[in-house]
């Protein structure tokens, strides 16, 4: 390899550094622009025009009058001013422009090194599979949008969990390539096998636990029951009844929910700990420091979401229990990374 090729291809991880940076950055203001019920403050799309925010009193009159024709102004935030519209408002303009800087980002950099040829091919392929969700997040974030401006008060909480997933899956597949690169190796996320298998199982739990987490903030499911360990002084609360498949798999109940997502905790710290005594008794050496950061996460993952519960859902504690449950997946994703061959 020649300096000029050396060149670009430590050029290439770099930008996957700093787009793995911007996709961890959006994941925080889209949780923040949830938690302060701003996502619906814009119910326009905008994709060229919403480039520049109000500039004269005439035009954020008219974003206001905008925002009053839907259900969530009519019957809970009637009596808001201009002035705190301004908030919510930007809150969700700067998340839609990180999400148009992102894609520019990605997308003009990535062609680039297309037609340079000095990135091997294996590398741009998943690129374009990362433009694609990319192109895709863009579309699902304002079907998720539409989703609240008719019949309800907050977006589908469906939608809002597409939305998301679609965002751990683009950090996560920028986060195992930049792996790949700089261990110089080609290692496939999904090959199966009875050594992989243990570590995707755990995967495959966070991730559903951020599926259950993107459920009870777009149910507000998290208002229901605020104490801990138990729910309303019962571990199973008196308001859920398992008499059939559709009560058990009723995910617009809100109780049911926050029970799924506690619950969930619970089997994921189980299934750490007996994944912890089989690495520890096998001796995986090259594993203890990446599963002590696991573990660390895992109680401080916990511990903020009992905060965030017992708090009255502070909005701060709560932004951190999601920042956190990136890291743990992360973390996850470097310890399955340093066993797999």
């Amino acid at each position: 390899m020649n300096s000029n090729d050396r060149k670009i291809n430590n050029l290439f991880l770099y930008w996957l550094i700093a787009s793995l940076f911007l996709v961890f950055l959006i994941i925080i203001v889209g949780g923040l622009t949830r938690l302060t019920n701003s996502g619906l403050s814009i119910i326009e799309w905008e994709l060229i025009k919403g480039i520049l925010p109000p500039l004269s009193k005439n035009s954020w009159e008219k974003y206001f009058a905008l925002y009053k024709t839907i259900p969530q102004y009519k019957l809970i935030n009637y009596n808001m001013s201009l002035s705190e519209f301004k908030i919510i408002f930007y809150w969700e303009y700067f998340h839609r422009m990180l999400a148009r800087l992102i894609g520019l980002f990605f997308i003009i950099p990535m062609i680039y090194f297309y037609l340079s040829k000095k990135i091997e091919k294996k590398k741009i392929h998943i690129c374009f599979v990362i433009a694609a969700l990319i192109i895709f997040q863009g579309v699902i974030g304002w079907y998720m949008v539409k989703s609240g401006l008719t019949n309800d008060i907050t977006v589908s909480h469906y939608r809002l969990a597409i939305h998301l997933t679609t965002a751990i899956l683009i950090i996560t597949s920028i986060f195992w390539l930049i792996k790949n690169i700089l261990s110089n190796k080609i290692k496939k996320f999904f090959y199966i096998s009875n050594n992989n298998i243990p570590f995707q199982i755990l995967i495959l739990l966070i991730f559903f636990q951020i599926i259950m987490g993107a459920f009870v903030s777009g149910l507000d499911a998290g208002k229901i029951y605020q104490t801990w360990p138990l729910m309303g002084g019962t571990f199973i609360p008196d308001d859920l009844y398992f008499k059939n498949l559709k009560e058990i798999l009723d995910f617009n109940n809100h109780s049911l929910i926050q029970f799924y997502h506690r619950n969930l905790a619970y089997v994921i710290i189980l299934y750490s700990l007996i994944l912890s005594a089989f690495i520890y008794v096998n001796k995986i050496i090259n594993l203890y420091k990446s599963l002590n950061i696991l573990l660390l996460l895992i109680f401080l993952q916990v511990i903020l979401g009992i905060i965030t519960l017992i708090s009255g859902l502070n909005i701060y504690i709560a932004s951190l229990h999601q920042i956190t449950s990136v890291l743990l997946i992360f973390s996850a994703l470097n310890l399955y990374y340093l066993n797999t061959k």
